[in-house]
């Protein structure tokens, strides 16, 4: 927190705020004016791209905003726009970080500065959107200075104060800026903010490129091969910039604390004059841990607590200081170095004053809070008991502990939720025959007879009401023979079925992240056939494995997806289109149509939704020339099911494709109970036409405009708030061009309909 000092008559004006941290984080980007921010939806960060976005649309400021295919592309982009000689932002969480993670060091190592909001969050495997701090810790060592922001206004104060600090010419390293999610991205705060953004801007100064990739007058090479020692002797100049960045920070504090009044220090000290005994914690748990220290202070007990600012560079000179008169000291982590005996921190600290002559510090580490799990005084008041103790006995009697998990029953074994689905439950409904033109006849699609088949997900699950996701899936199994294992991507579908420890699959499941989905269930495959190919399975044994994305999965994991085309694995891959990334809160998602409102492609009178054409991956998946792709509606379930017998089919041969479009009354804003007439809307205007591609060949399976029931695109936009604007007057340029576009891919369908080589 920050320390208020004595204010200054000439200080420029500043007013309050009531916003959360990732709002504050998105108002200090507005004020610093960045030229681009690449980014990518991630909970919990997700809210500092949608209220830029929104800020956006209302004309407040003019930031590029580039949605990246995931948080990879993105820090991709980020670094071009760096390599461009301009100021840069993202932001992220979580995975999101570690699947960038390759790009950080590219960041660093060719010392362009930008600034990345880390909004910390617990890293999957298991699945855990809750806050905790295992992804920041894992970038300590990419060459980034990172700030902790433990409040809301030292979110804002930090981001104001990051790029000063990264540009300085003697440094030009990127920064992180980190703070908790949830406890501190999503909660209410009185915060004070500069009134005028040129108060930032000229803290900060014009940006001053270094070298630029689009110079043509001063052709440089960016991120050369490196021969040796040419490699150690860059990383020995990035070492040295980070050391010297700790006496930059230092100055940028301190001029910022002229500025503003709030004075920050590389580290937090709370009542350590005196302490023999000490807690050192990061970020928002440190206000409630000082509590704690109150508490042990009224019993007589010398105790305090160290919380840092700045955790690279570690500050290794205050932390002696500070631990100079402590004797027993607890370090809390909200993560572990597993196998390290210790978090992060605890290795750090440990370093810091191992080799000081007369240290009398004795060091214990215990983890907290993971996953989000709260952390009250009472935490507090123990381990600072603990570090009490240390101090009084002069020993450690357990170095490394867990605070708060519980021991679990080592002989319980979970109970299978429900019985497996006898073969025959799910066999002999629907059969396959050639016809006389050598093509795939399905017979035995009877509704009456098929709702005998029993189901693979149970109901019970906690979807929204009216979420089309499972209808569609209900539907589709419906057509599919036997045995089934199925593989989920992160998304809607994902998380409503699976909340440990229970589930709503009743046949195998298995869960992986958005990119690297289809290489799991190529994996899956292949061990298949291979143990089959060993005897370790019966050589008769029939599976059909099936893999479900949706919530732009086929943005991010397009690549592995192509990557299982080209392999030919044989496999189902099922895309349920619900336009947009929903289950992080319906952000921009490239399968989100033209001029189409969500949450990172406002509507106002600046920005008129989405600026470019929905992705098209029925057609991508053509390209890749394999055995059946399709596509189906819920609003034509007889369709949907035939389809479904037919991919099983196919799936012999090779990877098979399916993209459903599906219903998402809490996205599009509708009535829960309209997806019929608003989804067969959406096929009757042809944006959505039904169609399959057999080897090659194309046949549309449904034509409103034979059976006289084609309408504009107007007709179903009208049926949603998320796209009733289009319809505006002055967004008739955007519904024209969707129009326009809508038409073209219809026609283009129509031709290769009538032409099987195309």
């Amino acid at each position: 927190m920050a320390k208020a000092a004595k204010k200054a008559d000439a200080r420029p004006a500043q007013t309050i705020v009531v916003q959360t941290g990732n709002e504050v984080a998105a108002t200090a980007a507005k004020h610093v004016d960045y030229h681009i921010m690449g980014y990518y939806p991630i909970t919990p960060s997700t809210e500092i791209a949608e209220t830029l976005d929104a800020m956006k649309a209302e004309g407040e400021h003019d930031i590029r905003m580039i949605p990246g295919d995931g948080e990879h592309g993105a820090a991709g982009i980020c670094f071009g726009a760096t390599s461009a000689g301009g100021r840069v932002f993202n932001a992220t969480s979580a995975n999101g970080l570690l699947f960038a993670f390759e790009q950080l060091p590219v960041q660093s190592g060719t010392r362009f500065p930008m600034v990345f909001n880390i909004v910390t969050r617990s890293v999957s495997g298991p699945l855990d959107i809750r806050g905790d701090h295992s992804d920041i810790m894992l970038a300590m060592n990419t060459g980034w200075i990172i700030l902790m922001a433990s409040d809301a206004q030292a979110v804002y104060d930090m981001n104001v104060m990051a790029p000063k600090i990264g540009e300085e010419m003697s440094i030009r390293l990127p920064v992180m800026v980190a703070f908790d999610g949830f406890f501190t991205s999503h909660q209410k705060r009185r915060i004070e903010v500069f009134e005028d953004p040129k108060t930032v801007q000229n803290f900060l100064g014009p940006f001053v490129p270094t070298v630029t990739s689009v110079d043509p007058r001063r052709p440089v090479t960016i991120g050369p091969y490196m021969n040796d020692p040419d490699l150690i002797n860059n990383k020995k100049q990035q070492a040295d910039a980070m050391v010297r960045s700790h006496a930059v920070i230092k100055k940028v504090f301190a001029e910022f604390e002229a500025l503003s009044g709030r004075r920050y220090e590389i580290l937090d000290l709370y009542r350590m004059e005196d302490a023999e005994a000490a807690l050192f914690i990061v970020n928002s748990a440190a206000e409630t841990a000082k509590e704690a220290v109150d508490a042990l202070r009224k019993e007589g007990k010398k105790v305090g607590l160290i919380r840092p600012t700045v955790i690279r560079p570690f500050p290794v000179e205050e932390i002696r200081e500070a631990l100079s008169k402590v004797k027993g000291l607890v370090v809390a982590d909200r993560q572990d170095n597993y196998g390290a005996y210790g978090g992060a921190m605890t290795i750090e600290i440990k370093a810091a004053i191992q080799g000081v002559k007369g240290n009398r510090t004795m060091v214990a580490s215990r983890i907290y809070g993971i996953g989000g799990k709260e952390f009250f005084v009472e935490d507090g008041v123990t381990m600072l008991r603990e570090a009490v103790e240390i101090a009084k006995t002069g020993e450690v009697k357990v170095p490394y502990d867990y605070l708060g998990a519980n021991a679990g029953e080592t002989a319980f074994v979970p109970a299978m939720a429900y019985a497996p689905i006898p073969e025959a439950a799910v066999s002999g409904f629907t059969r396959v025959e050639t016809g006389a033109d050598g093509k795939m006849v399905v017979r035995g699609v009877n509704y009456r007879a098929l709702t005998a088949r029993e189901k693979r997900i149970a109901p019970g699950h906690g979807a929204c009401p009216g979420c089309g996701i499972f209808t569609n899936l209900d539907t589709f199994l419906k057509g599919i023979e036997g045995f089934v294992t199925v593989l989920f991507h992160t998304g809607c579908g994902m998380v409503v079925t699976t909340g440990f420890p229970y589930t709503a699959h009743k046949v195998t499941y298995v869960h992986n992240l958005f990119q690297n989905g289809a290489a799991t269930m190529s994996g899956i495959t292949e061990m298949f056939e291979e143990r089959k190919k060993r005897g370790e399975i019966p050589k008769d044994e029939k599976i059909t494995f099936i893999m479900v994305t949706g919530d732009g999965g086929h943005d991010i994991g397009i690549g592995p997806s192509l990557g299982a085309a080209a392999r030919g694995n044989r496999f189902i891959l099922i895309e349920y289109d619900n336009q947009g990334y929903q289950n992080t809160g319906s952000q921009l998602s490239f399968t989100v149509p033209l001029g189409h409102s969500t949450s990172t492609s406002n509507f106002g009178p600046f920005q008129h939704g989405k600026s470019t054409h929905h992705k098209d991956t029925a057609q991508i998946f053509n390209a890749a020339h394999i055995p059946y792709v399709f596509t189906a509606s819920e609003s034509i379930p007889r369709d949907l099911i035939r389809k479904a017998v037919k991919a099983q089919k196919y799936a012999e041969e090779g990877l098979v494709f399916g993209k459903l479009i599906s219903y998402c009354p809490l996205a599009w804003r509708t009535e829960d109970q309209l997806a019929w007439p608003i989804l067969q809307a959406a096929v009757d205007c042809c944006f959505f036409p039904l169609y399959e591609i057999e080897r090659g060949i194309t046949t549309i399976n449904y034509d409103p405009e034979e059976k006289g029931k084609r309408v504009p695109v107007g007709e179903w936009l009208k049926t949603m708030g998320k796209t009733r604007h289009m319809l505006r007057t002055e967004c008739k340029p955007v519904l024209d061009a969707f129009q326009a576009e809508v038409d073209r891919r219809w026609a283009r369908l129509k031709e290769m309909h009538k032409n099987p080589l195309l």
